[in-house]
């Protein structure tokens, strides 16, 4: 997902990465704005202090081993604990991909869950308002929320708000109708334009010549 490759950060908040206690479960999420859909990656880092209870959350059968089918029902819970509005309208987040590391480096605090979610969005523009609400392990969790710069032309950030926790997370931003031809036909269009007025230059420029001589 492109949401790894954004060469910039909205206001990112500048927390160095496993700084967090040993008795938290930190749950940061990324957001990424587009004209027609939402991109998210969440990253989960367990401290060593609560693994136990995570694990047992992931490992349903208890065996140790965190099969595929347990690592995409964890990955459905932690989504269906995830609220998304925009403009009050209920959004439909789903799974793109879900990463888990192995449980050694889980128990030695270097491991991180992740995992990529897009949503829809209804179409509009003008001022547009986003609403995240993350209500996973809220007992143990410590939570940050940010935004990438946005990548598509007519999507502009305007304000970020956060409640205490960052359990709850508003982004404002505007957003402007684009030409439906994309900026790569704009670049074509704009080629073809001047190699256009280059080629008329050349026979305007070949008939005053000729002009001249005659």
């Amino acid at each position: 997902m492109r949401i790894y490759a954004q060469a910039a950060l909205f206001a990112l908040l500048a927390v160095p990465a496993g700084a967090h206690r040993l008795d938290e479960y930190l749950i940061a999420t990324l957001l990424s704005v587009g004209q027609n859909q939402l991109q998210a990656q969440v990253t989960l880092t367990p401290g060593v202090a609560v693994l136990p209870s995570i694990l047992g959350a992931i490992d349903a059968d208890g065996d140790g081993i965190l099969s595929a089918a347990e690592q995409r029902a964890y990955a459905e819970r932690v989504l269906n604990d995830l609220s998304l509005r925009l403009d009050g309208k209920v959004l439909a987040p789903h799974l793109r991909s879900a990463r888990f590391p192995d449980v050694a480096d889980m128990k030695v605090g270097r491991g991180e869950i992740q995992l990529e979610i897009t949503a829809a969005l209804p179409p509009g523009y003008g001022r547009r308002t986003l609403m995240l609400e993350n209500r996973h392990q809220l007992a143990i969790a410590a939570y940050q929320v940010n935004s990438l710069v946005p990548s598509e032309h007519g999507i502009q950030i305007a304000t970020q708000t956060r409640s205490y926790t960052q359990s709850k997370y508003t982004l404002e931003y505007t957003q402007t109708s684009v030409d439906t031809a994309g900026p790569g036909n704009s670049v074509l269009a704009v080629g073809y334009l001047g190699a256009a007025a280059a080629f008329l230059l050349g026979r305007f420029a070949r008939v005053r010549s000729r002009r001249r001589t005659s």
